[in-house]
């Protein structure tokens, strides 16, 4: 595990402080539990490649993109 140093408002540390004794963790055990949980939260909101490509997959209809784009470009 690699260490770190942060900072925090009173408040908070007073609540990871009563919280960590109320479940009979260390505090830096909360940290970890809120770190992977805002990680997952990130990845439901945010989908990856392959969700997205698989998800538009077939939405362009005006034929084939590579010829479209090049057309496209040439206007430009």
């Amino acid at each position: 595990m690699v260490r770190t140093v942060i900072s925090l408002e009173a408040k908070e540390k007073l609540w990871l402080d009563r919280t960590a004794r109320a479940e009979g963790v260390p505090m830096t055990e909360l940290i970890r539990r809120a770190v992977r949980l805002l990680r997952e939260q990130s990845r439901r909101e945010r989908p990856n490649l392959d969700e997205l490509l698989d998800a538009t997959s077939g939405s362009f209809k005006l034929g084939d993109g590579l010829t479209y784009q090049r057309k496209v470009r040439r206007e430009w």
